[in-house]
This record gives structure tokens, C-alpha cells and sequence, in this order.
């Protein structure tokens, strides 16, 4: 668990362990370093618009999200045309290998401080790991639902890479879900890590060339309403790989 306030000492610490889980407390103070979080409040309640995902393949209709990409290179930070999520199923074996067209994030939600800030600080950090480079960026807003007696999956697909070189998972939020324990394992299958994000701003950050990871099932604690778990998944790919 990392508590440092510096984003240098974050890039070493990924480096040297291929993760890093940073609990909100610290992650805040780095976010604040790279711009401002003055509209948070707008942003996390941006997740109660997103669509649902019809894409699923074993049939869950659990999962909604909205997307959108990135380039960011010495030129700066862009928006990309609207454009479909592709993983090959060497990535995601459940929902792999077709095109999969999600509603775009929305233009206050990427235009707002919060984000840019979020952008500015993967920027900064996956750029210590990796050298300068003209970035892929893909953005994604999920909400996983659970309800009595039908768990929410938030990585279906189990134990996984991405296809990228980088990997952000910021907690936005959870109402009345328990579980959702995060492992990240090393290529040969060998647990390294176990944490649980529970509080709005606590991280984890995975090098996806070195690191698996997955997330348990979400439940609700109160059977008798439904539960959800906001996360926003940030990934950074050199532009051409």
C-alpha cells in the first residue's frame, strides 16, 4: 500500500513492484498537484447517465458504461473522433474480438477539472515509466449494479491484462456493495497483491505488460436494495503499438 505524496516516489514504486494500490488520502494529494478536483461533485454524479453495456457475453446486465480516447504527445491533449472499444480475445476472452460501440463520456465530464487533473497526472506519472511518447488514451466509466441473489461482476472476464502499457482505476464511489477485492498476479500466476478501493479517490495503478489483475463480485449489504460500485479506468498505449 503506497502513502507516498509524490509521484516520483509512485513511479518507483511501480516500477519496482509492477502495481501500486494508493489509498485515497495520498492519491488526493497528488491529484491536487496537478490541477484541481473543484468539481468532483459533478463528475462522480456524472455516473447515474451511463447506458448500459449490451455487449455482455455471458448475458449480465450488470455493467453500464460510457467511453471515449485520447491522444496526448508533445503537442498536447486531444479529444479523438467517437470510435468503438476493441480488446483481441487474447485480452478478454469473454467479450473479445468484435467492436463494441459504448454512448462517448460526456464533453462536461472530460472538459471538467476533475478529469483534466486525472489526465494530467497519468500523464506525468506513466511518462517517469516510459520515456516521452505520443499516447493512446482510452477513458471508462463503468458502474457495476448488484442486486439480492445477482452479484455484479466487475471484471468478468476473470484474471486479465488489457492490451496496453498503463492502467488507472480510480474508485468515484460505492452505495450498499461489499466486496470487490482487486489481485494482481504476476505472468506466472503468482499472487502478489490484495486490497479493496472503498473510498471515493483510492487508486490502483498496474503496469499491464507485467501484472494481471481481477476483481471479485460485488453484493449488496442491504438485500433489500440494489448496490452499486463507480469506477473510472484510465489506459495509457504508446500510439502505434
Amino acid at each position: 500500500m503506497s502513502e507516498t505524496v509524490d509521484t516520483a516516489g509512485l513511479a518507483d514504486e511501480v516500477r519496482r513492484e509492477g502495481f501500486a494500490f494508493v489509498p485515497a488520502r495520498p492519491m488526493h494529494a497528488m491529484l491536487d498537484a496537478h490541477g484541481s478536483l473543484a468539481d468532483w461533485d459533478a463528475f462522480a454524479a456524472s455516473w447515474n447517465d451511463l447506458g448500459l453495456d449490451t455487449y455482455m457475453a455471458d448475458g449480465g446486465r450488470y455493467r453500464k458504461r460510457r467511453y471515449a480516447v485520447f491522444s496526448i504527445g508533445p503537442s498536447g491533449l486531444a479529444r479523438e473522433p467517437h470510435q468503438p472499444h476493441y480488446q483481441s480475445r487474447d485480452y478478454n476472452a469473454l467479450n473479445g474480438g468484435i467492436q463494441r460501440w459504448f454512448d462517448p463520456i460526456l464533453p462536461r465530464v472530460t472538459d471538467g477539472a476533475t478529469l483534466q487533473t486525472i489526465l494530467r497526472f497519468c500523464h506525468d506519472l506513466f511518462r517517469r515509466l516510459s520515456g516521452p511518447a505520443t499516447w493512446h488514451v482510452e477513458l471508462h466509466q463503468f458502474r457495476i449494479e448488484a442486486w439480492s441473489g445477482a452479484a455484479g461482476r466487475p471484471t468478468p472476464e476473470g484474471m486479465h491484462r488489457d492490451g496496453v502499457d498503463h492502467v488507472l482505476v480510480l474508485l468515484v464511489g460505492r452505495t450498499n456493495i461489499r466486496e470487490g477485492v482487486t489481485t494482481t498476479h504476476d505472468l506466472s500466476g503468482r499472487q502478489l497483491g490484495s486490497f479493496t478501493l472503498t473510498e471515493p479517490c483510492d487508486a490502483a495503478l498496474v503496469d499491464d505488460h507485467r501484472v494481471l489483475h481481477g476483481v471479485t463480485p460485488v453484493e449488496p449489504i442491504d438485500p433489500a436494495r440494489s448496490g452499486h460500485r463507480d469506477v473510472l479506468v484510465v489506459t495509457f498505449r504508446r500510439d502505434g503499438a
